[in-house]
C-alpha cells in the first residue's frame, strides 16, 4: 500500500545549534515500505549497552542533543529515531494513517532491523506511551530504562493539564512549533526553538502533531489500552531490570502526580531525580539526567 507523505527539505536541518549528528535512513521496513524513517546512530556498534531514545510531541531526535554526548563519551551506543510525522522521518498526509499501532509497530520493526540488544530504553511523553509497552515484548532485549515525564495509556485521563493540551491542539491545528517550544522552555535560544520547528515548513506537514493528542488512550475502548495494561502488569510483576526516573517538576501535563503513579507501577524504580526548574521537556536538562542515570547504573 502506498502512503502519500511529505519530506522536509534537507536545507531546513543545516547548522542546527549543538547538533552535528549524521542522519541515517531506512525506507523498506516491513509494513512501511516507501516511507523513509530517520534515526541517529552513534557510538560503537559493539557497545555493551545501547541507549534507545524516544521523543514525544511535538519534538524529534533534536530533543536528545544534550544526552547523546554523555552516553557516547561513556562508551555506549545511542539510537534516536524520529517517529513518522516528526523530525526527518516522512510525514504521511492522511491523518487517519496515524494510529497507536502504526507508531508502536515501527519501533518493533526498527529494533529488529538494527538487531538492538542490551537496550536502555530512554523515554518521555509519547516516547513512553509507546516505549513502555516494549519491555513486555522484548524482555530479552531491554534491561534498563530512563523514564522522564510520561505515562502509560491505561484508558484513564492522566491529568487536567492533558485535557487542556489536547484542547489547545484541536483549537490551533497549525500552531507554530518553534513558538510553543520557546514558551515551554524559556531558556531556549531562538536558534534552538527554530530547530524544533525545522521539520514543519507548513501546516500540511503537521498531521502527526495534530494527531498525537487524539491518540492518547484515555478511555477504555481506545487502541493501545489492552497492550498498555499488559505492559503495566509486566513492569509491576515481572520487570527485573534497572529503572531510573527523572521528573520535570514544573510540568502540568505529565508532572509529579502522574510520575508518582507511574513509579509505583515499575518494579524497583529508583527514587526520582527531581529537577525543580524543568517542565515537560526534561531533556533540555538532559546532561544532568544522563550523568545521574549513568551513575545509578554504574556504567
Amino acid at each position: 500500500m502506498t502512503v502519500d507523505a511529505l519530506r522536509a527539505p534537507d536545507s531546513r536541518f543545516e547548522k542546527l545549534p549543538n547538533y552535528s549528528f549524521a542522519p541515517n535512513y531506512i525506507d523498506d521496513l516491513p509494513g512501511y515500505e516507501g516511507l523513509r524513517a530517520h534515526y541517529i546512530d552513534v557510538g560503537p556498534r559493539d557497545a555493551k549497552h545501547t541507549f534507545f531514545c524516544l521523543h514525544g510531541e511535538p519534538t524529534w531526535a533534536y530533543l536528545y542533543r544534550k544526552m547523546i554526548p554523555i552516553f557516547t563519551a561513556a562508551g555506549h551506543r545511542v539510537v534516536a529515531p524520529d517517529f513518522f510525522g516528526f523530525g526527518r522521518s516522512d510525514k504521511p498526509i492522511d491523518e487517519a494513517t496515524y494510529t497507536f499501532d502504526f507508531h508502536r509497530d515501527y519501533l518493533v520493526q526498527l529494533i529488529e532491523r538494527l538487531n538492538l540488544r542490551s537496550i536502555t530504553l530512554v523515554v518521555q511523553d509519547w516516547g513512553g506511551l509507546l516505549g513502555l509497552t516494549l519491555p513486555v515484548h522484548y524482555p530479552d532485549r531491554i534491561d534498563r530504562m530512563i523514564v522522564m515525564n510520561t505515562t502509560l495509556g491505561l484508558g484513564i485521563l492522566p491529568s487536567e493539564g492533558f485535557s487542556d493540551w489536547k484542547g489547545f491542539v484541536a483549537g490551533n491545528p497549525d500552531f507554530d512549533v518553534a513558538e510553543l517550544m520557546q514558551r515551554a522552555v524559556p531558556t531556549l535560544t531562538s536558534g534552538e526553538a527554530a530547530a524544533y520547528g525545522a521539520p514543519f515548513p507548513d501546516t500540511k506537514s503537521q498531521a502527526g502533531v495534530r494527531r498525537f493528542p487524539e491518540l492518547v488512550p484515555i478511555t477504555p475502548e481506545m487502541d493501545g489500552v489492552e497492550l498498555s495494561r499488559k505492559a503495566a502488569d509486566f513492569l509491576s510483576n515481572s520487570w527485573s531490570g534497572k529503572a531510573f526516573m527523572a521528573i520535570g517538576m514544573q510540568d502540568v501535563v505529565l508532572g509529579p502526580p502522574v510520575m508518582t503513579t507511574l513509579r509505583e507501577m515499575i518494579n524497583g524504580c529508583s527514587k526520582p531525580l527531581e529537577i525543580p526548574e524543568a517542565g515537560h521537556f526534561v531533556q533540555e536538562h538532559g546532561d544532568i539526567v544522563a550523568r545521574a542515570a549513568l551513575e545509578y547504573f554504574g556504567v
